[in-house]
């Protein structure tokens, strides 16, 4: 009797164990999920939790998610854009800001020190050796490694179903609700803005062929994309406003069909020498080929970073226009821009003194 309730014991103690071991390797494995795709099993391109940074939500009601990129040598420019959005709503709108290491404590201290400490926002870091193997070694591409993170939207936000990119050289003039609402058709992943579109159709990059379609961005002359069988003078889109279906994006793959983009084009060259700076461009023209949604044009007013922008635009026209885009050479916070006054009303003061405006520095010395 004595030995049968011993072999108990030893059984409900094993048993215990089990469950303990069961336990622990659910709990490794929910880890294991959390910094892993779903779709594709790489790491997530951004360090772990520790560097996040999540401020309390103030505003009750609607949330609009918000990925944001912020370089070093243009905080100046994401502060403006932030604060932008930031204002011209009611509703609360949650930023990921997505960044590199180094840059991490001057942007914390600018905006926990300034009105917008109480916005909503979470500080990821992005890893650059995610893009090994997928871009080539070109000074260009590998210069600007943010500018890819966009392509990684549900990484960065796996919670969110929908939400909206913008790159920092922008300035939001409308409610960012109205903006998130865009209605994307079913299937559709993504929306961005035709460059055909009536608005900014005149925007053609100097210098840089004719970049309103197609053929301004990638090398119909070769095989991988004439196998596609595109129609060069398709109309292109700028990528500098994303409105994004998560769901979508996650069930169709997009991060992959873009990665592999990225990978053919590092061994065969497929983008077009006239590309200028839209390095970023050429795989999403490529994966979204007649299956995006569209933005209404005046929230994407572009190409005021280029020259006769004041030309192309009257001041009562951009008054009017809910997003503005220094697409361009010719930023607001540099020597010369059109319209830099607009941009001047939502700039902040870096307090460290580390950015300042150029032509800001340059008026103070011959004052």
């Amino acid at each position: 009797m004595t030995l049968r309730r011993v072999n108990v014991i030893i059984l409900v103690l094993l048993a215990v164990a089990f469950l303990i071991i069961i336990q622990r390797n659910l709990l490794n494995l929910s880890d294991f999920l959390r910094k892993e795709t779903p779709d594709s099993g790489v790491i997530l391109p951004f360090e772990s939790e520790l560097s996040q940074d999540i401020r309390p939500q103030i505003r009750s009601g609607v949330e609009v998610p918000v990925l944001i990129t912020a370089a070093e040598d243009r905080l100046g420019a994401v502060v403006a854009a932030m604060n932008s959005a930031y204002q011209n709503t009611k509703v609360n709108v949650a930023f990921t800001i997505v960044t590199l290491n180094d840059t991490v404590d001057h942007l914390k201290l600018w905006l926990s020190s300034t009105q917008l400490k109480n916005i909503k926002y979470k500080i990821v870091i992005f890893k650059p050796e995610l893009l090994n193997s997928k871009i080539s070694e070109d000074p260009q591409m590998r210069e600007k490694p943010l500018a890819f993170a966009r392509f990684y939207l549900p990484m960065f936000l796996p919670e969110a179903e929908k939400a909206i990119y913008l790159d920092d050289d922008v300035i939001v003039q409308g409610d960012i609700q109205e903006l998130y609402e865009t209605s994307l058709k079913p299937g559709h992943a993504a929306a961005f803005s035709d460059d055909c579109d009536s608005a900014s159709a005149k925007g053609i990059v100097r210098g840089a062929g004719n970049q309103n379609n197609y053929i301004g961005f990638l090398d119909f002359k070769k095989e991988a994309i004439k196998k596609l069988k595109m129609r060069a003078k398709t109309c292109s889109f700028n990528p500098g406003l994303i409105i994004a279906n998560l769901t979508e994006w996650k069930n169709q793959n997009i991060t992959q069909q873009l990665e592999h983009w990225m990978e053919l084009n590092a061994r065969e060259d497929l983008y077009s020498k006239t590309l200028g700076d839209s390095v970023t461009t050429p795989p999403l023209l490529i994966v979204f080929y007649k299956c995006h949604s569209t933005i209404d044009p005046m929230w994407h007013i572009r190409h005021l970073g280029i020259t006769g922008a004041g030309n192309r635009y009257s001041p009562q026209f951009v008054k009017a226009a809910k997003l503005l885009h220094w697409n361009g050479h010719y930023k607001p916070w540099g020597r010369t821009s059109s319209f830099a006054e607009v941009w001047d009303k939502w700039f902040i003061s870096d307090p460290t003194g580390k950015f300042t405006p150029v032509r800001r520095h340059i008026s103070n010395k011959q004052n």
